[in-house]
């Protein structure tokens, strides 16, 4: 007569363990991928989107009128500070608001003001940034007009303008 061995538990059986590893995988890398969202909110998109959408026509008008005066800065680094050379053909204000933007972490936006420092050049302090690429936004303390262009990451001068 032939013995049967007696069965082993499920808990030693590998077919159970196999079947359960795929949807516990599914679990872990869902909660890995919903801490990762949440730790770092990307700001995409603005809260008031709607508005900001109505002022583009504001903004393409500050920058016409930058285009008209044409206003030109070649923006400058050494070291912590930050030295902005104007040309224009209208009379410039003592000091001037440089932006930088980062493009998608409103979070990382930098706001600094410059200061004549006789003739047509400005000069202020330049925060430590990552090396993201930035947006330059250079306008006067009024808001009537605007320029802009793209940092250069590698530390040369960059020229902001209007005339795209």
């Amino acid at each position: 007569m032939q013995v049967t061995p007696e069965p082993l538990p499920w808990y030693r059986e590998p077919w159970p363990w196999l079947l359960m590893a795929g949807p516990a995988i599914a679990v872990i890398a869902g909660i890995y991928t919903m801490a990762l969202a949440i730790r770092s909110d990307d700001g995409l998109v603005a809260e008031d989107y709607y508005r900001r959408g109505l002022a583009i026509n504001q903004v393409l008008a500050r920058e016409e009128l930058a285009r008209v005066r044409k206003i030109v800065a070649l923006v400058g680094f050494s070291g912590n500070k930050v030295r902005i050379t104007m040309s224009a053909d209208t009379v410039l204000p003592p000091t001037l608001r440089l932006r930088i933007v980062h493009p998608t972490r409103a979070g990382e936006d930098r706001d600094l003001l410059l200061v004549a420092q006789g003739g047509n050049t400005y000069s202020g302090d330049w925060p430590l940034l990552s090396h993201e690429a930035r947006r330059l936004i250079l306008e006067d303390p009024a808001g009537t007009w605007r320029i802009d262009g793209n940092l250069d990451k590698n530390g040369a001068s960059t020229r902001l303008d209007s005339t795209r």
